[in-house]
């Protein structure tokens, strides 16, 4: 099984169907297909967005590392630590740039650049977001790193502080932000009567992640089940009670 990248699909994995208007809007949490309508940026522009790519990777910066696991095969099964210790030439970043515009190479690219609207200067650059890290608020971060991992399969790519306050835990393109803090962030019983969701990842075959959890002795709030909308999903509660919502990528409507 492979998590795949998250979003917030709902505040709760209830979604009854008082809730339904939310939960229509939210579907596209569970679907894999992209249409890029924007008008495709000049060759410079890409030339530069590769170059970018590039001093970010030397720079060490996590989220980089996140953008060329999920899109360059190489380094689909490293991770953040391992791809920023990883030679990186400009070749890749400009295959990594390609692939995000839709083109398996940069010279599909360069090709399809020639016969698709250019951005014109005096268009307003249109904003896109890449990716999202939910924030897990726990009171001891050695021991929420360990439990992700042991429980769930994450690594720990990233631990700040002695003792720490911060950490990075990453499985397959999903990474989780565990941030120390003393004080609770919710009222315990609205909580525990609303499920209130940390993070909701959406996972290719959910049945085997379940099963997998299982065997490891995850603690679930809710086991596997299907829901009126079509997804599966599970739910698993930390030690510091963060709810996490396991879903199915296919949703049938």
């Amino acid at each position: 099984m492979r998590l795949t990248e998250f979003t917030f699909r709902a505040q709760s994995p209830r979604c009854s169907r008082a809730h339904r208007p939310s939960a229509e809007r939210a579907k596209p949490a569970y679907e894999t297909t992209f249409v890029n309508l924007a008008p495709m940026p000049s060759l410079e522009n890409l030339k530069k967005q590769a170059k970018l790519i590039l001093r970010w990777h030397r720079e060490q910066r996590v989220p980089v590392a996140q953008r060329i696991r999920n899109l360059l095969p190489a380094f689909r099964h490293l991770s953040d630590t391992e791809i920023l210790r990883q030679p990186f030439r400009l070749a890749q970043a400009q295959e990594l740039i390609a692939r995000e515009n839709g083109f398996e190479s940069w010279e599909a690219l360069k090709l399809g650049v020639a016969t698709m609207p250019v951005q014109s200067k005096s268009e307003t650059p249109i904003a896109k977001l890449v990716i999202a890290f939910p924030q897990v608020f726990v009171r001891n971060v050695d021991v929420s790193a360990d439990f992700y991992k042991r429980k769930l399969g994450f690594e720990t790519n990233h631990i700040f502080g002695s003792p720490p306050f911060y950490a990075l835990v990453t499985r397959d393109g999903v990474t989780l932000n565990l941030r120390r803090l003393d004080t609770p962030v919710f009222i315990e019983s609205v909580r525990l009567r609303n499920d209130v969701l940390a993070a909701n990842i959406v996972v290719e075959n959910v049945k085997e992640l379940f099963l997998e959890f299982q065997t490891a002795g995850a603690p679930f709030r809710q086991t596997l089940r299907r829901q009126p909308w079509g997804a599966e999903d599970f739910s698993i509660e930390d030690p510091d009670g963060n709810l996490l919502l396991f879903a199915s990528l296919n949703d049938s409507r």
